[in-house]
C-alpha cells in the first residue's frame, strides 16, 4: 500500500512539474494538475493542501535529483583538489540543466528566487556536509590548509550560489576554450588565492 501512495504522489509531482514548466506555476491549477494526472480532486488534496505545496515538492524533487549527483561526485575515488573542481562544475551544470528543463519555472526562478530559498534550505544543509567533507578530507591529506572549515565551507557555498544566474544565463563562457578559462581562473581563486605570496 505504502509503494502504491508514493508512486501516486511521484506521480501528482511530475505532472505537475510538466505543467508549471509549459503553463507557468500562476497559470496552473488544482483542477489542470488533477485532470492531467488522470486523478479526481480529492487524491490531489489528499497528498498536497494546495498548489504552493505541489510546488514546493516538485522543487524538492528537482533538488533531490541533484543532491543525488553531488553525492555520486563526493563518493568518487579522487584527490580531494580534484573532487572539489569536479564537485563545483558538475552542480552548476546540474543546475542549469534542471533551469532549462523545468521552462517556465525558470521564470520563477529569475522573478521569485526567495520562493525558491525557502524550499533551497534543507537542500543547502545538505550541499554544506558534502562540501565539508571535500574540505575535511583535503586537510588531512595536505592537499588543503584550510584554518577554519565550518567557515570555508560557508564561503565556499555561498560563492557557489551567487555564481548560478551568471552561469545559468551564459555569462561564463559559451565556446570551450572560455570554459577552459574559467575553470582555470576559478582553480586559481579557490587553491591559490589573489594575493602575491
Amino acid at each position: 500500500m505504502a509503494m502504491t501512495v508514493s508512486k501516486t504522489r511521484d506521480m501528482l509531482v511530475d505532472v505537475a512539474r510538466q505543467l508549471f514548466a509549459r503553463m507557468g506555476v500562476d497559470n496552473t491549477t488544482m483542477n489542470d494538475i488533477a485532470q492531467a494526472s488522470r486523478k479526481g480532486r480529492r487524491t490531489l488534496y489528499t497528498y498536497f493542501k494546495s498548489k504552493n505545496d505541489i510546488y514546493q515538492a516538485v522543487v524538492e524533487s528537482e533538488l533531490n535529483k541533484l543532491y543525488g549527483m553531488l553525492l555520486d561526485v563526493a563518493g568518487k575515488d579522487l584527490p580531494a583538489d580534484e573532487k572539489l573542481m569536479d564537485f563545483l562544475y558538475i552542480r552548476l551544470s546540474a543546475v542549469k540543466q534542471i533551469v532549462f528543463r523545468n521552462g517556465s519555472l525558470r521564470a520563477d526562478f529569475f522573478r521569485d528566487i526567495w520562493r525558491v530559498e525557502k524550499v533551497r534550505k534543507e537542500f543547502d544543509m545538505k550541499e554544506m556536509e558534502i562540501i565539508r567533507g571535500i574540505l575535511k578530507t583535503g586537510v588531512e591529506e595536505h592537499v588543503f590548509q584550510v584554518p577554519d572549515v565550518q567557515i570555508t565551507t560557508k564561503i565556499l557555498h555561498h560563492a557557489l550560489k551567487g555564481l548560478e544566474v551568471p552561469y545559468i544565463r551564459g555569462q561564463m563562457g559559451f565556446t570551450v576554450s572560455e570554459k577552459i578559462r574559467h575553470r582555470e581562473n576559478i582553480m586559481n581563486l579557490i587553491f591559490n588565492g589573489i594575493k602575491i605570496k
